[in-house]
């Protein structure tokens, strides 16, 4: 057996907030909408990733998801821009990322990263 994908999926009785989160903040395409489910995703090819840890590096909580873009301060002009308040960083961290800590409109943490 392979595994081809892993999908990450949060329950939500609002999808306007996924939609905003998503596509505006994130900026990610709508990939799939059945009115009661919807899939955001990009182009980029990725590995099949699962983590586990104890925590989520420097005494941080595991966050839900990690989240690695290509331009981490553009990713914080939009979270700040959207008044979201970060709960980490942004920090350069001794294992070669820069990253900060998001909640998503549905309580999720979000390690958001960029490789250094």
């Amino acid at each position: 057996m392979k595994v081809m994908r892993i999908v990450s999926n949060t329950g939500t009785a609002d999808l306007d907030k996924a939609a905003a989160f998503c596509g505006g903040i994130l900026g990610l395409e709508m990939l799939m909408d059945h009115g009661w489910f919807q899939t955001y995703g990009s182009g980029e090819s990725m590995t099949v990733q699962v983590s586990l840890g104890a925590q989520g590096g420097s005494g941080t909580a595991v966050p839900d998801l990690f989240m690695e873009v290509d331009d981490l301060e553009a990713a914080l002009a939009r979270f700040e821009g959207a008044r979201g308040p970060l709960e980490y960083g942004p920090v350069s961290e001794p294992w070669g990322v820069r990253r900060f800590y998001v909640r998503d409109p549905f309580g999720k943490l979000i390690n958001i990263l960029q490789h250094e």
